[in-house]
């Protein structure tokens, strides 16, 4: 599987996400983005891991982008 929307995906997590933030508050963040498709949404939940996230630099690391 691959994100089809990965560049606006990750400028979403530098400018518009809050940190420190949780798996669970990220994943609830992505779901309510109507510019992402019900794909790119399933993958970020399924491949981002368990955790607690300082900043959008961790959440890019742990996905591996």
């Amino acid at each position: 599987m691959y994100m089809q929307n990965k560049e606006n995906a990750i400028s979403h997590l530098r400018t518009h996400a809050t940190y420190p933030a949780s798996r669970e508050e990220l994943v609830a963040h992505c779901n309510n983005l109507s510019d992402f498709s019900d794909k790119d949404k399933k993958e970020f939940s399924e491949k981002l891991p368990e955790g607690t996230y300082n900043s959008a630099d961790d959440v890019i690391e742990a996905l591996g982008w």
